[in-house]
């Protein structure tokens, strides 16, 4: 039987397809964070890896890390996202790498076990339940897979920005799933979902803003 969507995911699938147009338009929002982030993520890939990219936005991450590995599968909820994914693929293609919609929970449905690395980059704190979505990550790896993330962590940063986002959801200018994290509490999730941290490191390079970078095993 076929899941019904949840009205958070909905919600947030309709907030990123009317977003995913200017979103694609934006800067890169902390480019040295980034790149960093790039960087370091290569040094957990292979030739040989199958590797998912959830929550893959426009695919900017996605056509920068393809190159790096066997098959790389990159999703997201708004199919928006993923088409304008798909326009940027046409414009530089590799055979390597596919862009679908999907979710962590509607993947490990369907593909249980196939991955090597599952990536979620700025993407924790925007699901619904992050200890279900971490559960579907377990699903999604082999014995042994890589976990690698870096989330927004709201209760690290400026708090007037967490006091925003009531006011900013309900002019439809912010997603229904923001999660208030920390680092503390994005280690804590990950041990109880199974995986083993090997990698706690620091990539935003703007103000209050650290992003972690997060790697942990299966």
């Amino acid at each position: 039987m076929q899941e019904i969507p949840s009205p958070v995911l909905v919600t947030d699938t309709r907030f990123w397809d009317g977003a995913a147009r200017k979103y694609a338009a934006s800067p890169v929002s902390d480019p040295e964070g980034w790149e960093r982030t790039l960087a370091r993520t290569a040094a957990w890939l292979a030739p040989e890896q199958q590797v998912l990219e959830l929550g893959c936005g426009t695919g900017s991450t996605a056509l920068r890390l393809a190159p790096k590995v066997g098959h790389y599968v990159a999703t997201d909820l708004s199919p928006t996202m993923i088409e304008i994914a798909r326009e940027r693929l046409a414009d530089a293609p590799r055979e390597n790498l596919e862009f679908r919609t999907g979710t962590a929970e509607t993947l490990a449905e369907a593909e249980p076990g196939r991955y090597d690395v599952v990536l979620g980059f700025n993407y924790l704190h925007l699901v619904e339940d992050p200890a279900r979505t971490l559960a579907s990550v377990q699903r999604l790896l082999k014995p042994g897979g890589c976990f690698v993330s870096k989330t927004v962590c709201l209760k690290e940063m400026n708090p007037l920005i967490a006091l925003a986002i009531p006011v900013l959801r309900a002019f439809g200018k912010a997603p229904a799933g923001v999660q208030r994290l920390d680092a503390a509490m994005l280690v804590q999730a990950l041990r109880s979902a199974g995986f083993e941290l090997e990698a706690d490191e620091r990539h935003g390079s703007k103000g209050r803003d650290p992003r972690p970078f997060l790697v942990a095993r299966r």
